[in-house]
């Protein structure tokens, strides 16, 4: 059994990570702080870590560092709120296996953690495209024919799921469930609010409303 060390000091979202963890099989711990995060990374006891950037006592950059230096080869994969370029580069570059922004997927979360446990690193996709849209997940860029679109972390999400699944009609409540995840709130309309800004950002035609059943990515 694989055992997964959860460096989150939000409860919630550290409770909903262990918990899909438990479920899949993996033996799990959580620590919510820089400092307990170090430490139980270099005791031996994990085969991979989720590391959260915002930390107190030391934020996850340092802590990548701190492992890196002390040459602790540990998988990490990166689970935060920040979502720039330049966090992305900085913790890839410091050593981190994954990076992956919040709001986050549990399902795609699961995906990479089992990745990085098998020892892939390249192997998997990066860039998502339909006709001229494409979508970098490594770099968080989106790309609408000739233009750059500068999109969300709720958007992107959003944009990458209709990408993994073109011509598919995704139900409101399944882009809920994967957009939104913790946050799920099957009353709401906030996909619909987030379509418009898809349509608005990407282009009106690239996503089409079926009614009664939900949005699908135009393929071509």
């Amino acid at each position: 059994m694989s055992r997964v060390l959860i460096a989150e000091d939000e409860a919630r979202i550290a409770a909903f990570v262990e918990k899909g963890l438990r479920a899949n099989g993996f033996a799990t711990a959580v620590v919510a702080d820089g400092r307990a995060a170090r430490d139980a990374a270099t005791s031996g006891d994990f085969d991979l870590m989720i590391l959260d950037i915002g930390l107190p006592g030391m934020d996850g950059f340092e802590v990548l560092r701190a492992l890196r230096a002390d040459r602790v080869t540990i998988p990490v994969v990166i689970l935060t709120a920040r979502d720039s370029v330049q966090d992305t580069v900085a913790a890839l570059e410091g050593g981190a296996d994954d990076y992956m922004p919040k709001p986050f997927r549990f399902e795609e979360l699961l995906a990479r953690v089992r990745l990085r446990l098998s020892g892939g690193r390249q192997t998997e996709t990066t860039v998502l495209a339909c006709g001229d849209l494409s979508l970098d997940l490594r770099t968080r860029r989106a790309q609408a024919g000739s233009r750059t679109v500068d999109l969300s972390a709720r958007e992107f999400a959003l944009a990458e799921t209709f990408l993994r699944h073109p011509g598919q009609v995704l139900a409101r409540e399944q882009l809920l469930s994967h957009v939104w995840g913790y946050d799920f709130d099957p009353g709401s309309n906030v996909v619909d609010v987030y379509v418009r800004y898809l349509r608005r950002k990407l282009g009106a035609a690239r996503i089409e409303t079926v009614r009664g059943m939900g949005y699908r990515l135009v393929a071509d």
